[in-house]
């Protein structure tokens, strides 16, 4: 199929030109317009203030706390540090008491931070669990973040059984179409921003 494709632009393209080489010399062909790619618009560096703006449409009862914000989603407290200086976002929800993990659950997380925690991850910290995305800042984009968030509670709240940031699962039923919910909702909600 993919040698298919080039095999078939390439006749496409050739057309006008077999056809202008024909015996009416009269009729114009017009020429193919430049394609015009499609793409996420360039939102410029993300900041503090930013991140603020989305983090306050998404909750409008965050808080702002230290060098980041405190923002609840889905019933899920969620803490969000932010170093302008070093460039870096984490958002992080405690999940449990690093004491209270069996060995078969840190390998289940290790497997999960693999295949289905996707751009979320389980950190321990402190003697603390969390779920945690960690991006740089300056390049982040709104949706990374808002997608971020929601893979963050996704994680935290699967954990103990799907272990998933929500997107992508490899098993059926219906636990993908739940947790994606929740990505679609906040992704919504971002944008008006």
């Amino acid at each position: 199929m993919m040698r298919l494709i080039p095999v078939v632009c390439f006749a496409l393209l050739a057309i006008p030109a077999i056809a202008q080489d024909s015996e009416s010399p009269d009729v114009d062909i017009p020429q193919a317009e430049e394609p015009q790619i499609e793409g996420p618009q360039n939102e410029g560096p993300m900041t503090y203030e930013k991140l603020g703006r989305i983090i306050f449409a998404l909750d409008p009862g965050a808080q702002p706390q230290g060098p980041g914000f405190v923002l609840t989603i889905a019933d899920v407290t969620v803490l969000v540090v932010v170093d302008p200086n070093a460039d870096r976002m984490r958002a992080m929800v405690p999940v449990a008491d690093v004491a209270d993990l069996t060995e078969k659950e840190l390998v289940r997380m290790m497997q999960a931070n693999f295949d289905t925690a996707l751009d979320a991850r389980y950190a321990i910290a402190n003697n603390t669990l969390w779920s945690t995305y960690i991006h740089p800042l300056s390049p982040l984009e709104k949706d990374q973040f808002i997608s971020g968030l929601g893979q963050v509670v996704n994680t935290a709240k699967t954990y103990g059984t799907l272990y998933s940031g929500g997107l992508m699962q490899f098993n059926g039923g219906d636990s993908p179409g739940l947790q994606r919910e929740l990505i679609d909702e906040l992704l919504k909600k971002g944008e008006e921003i």
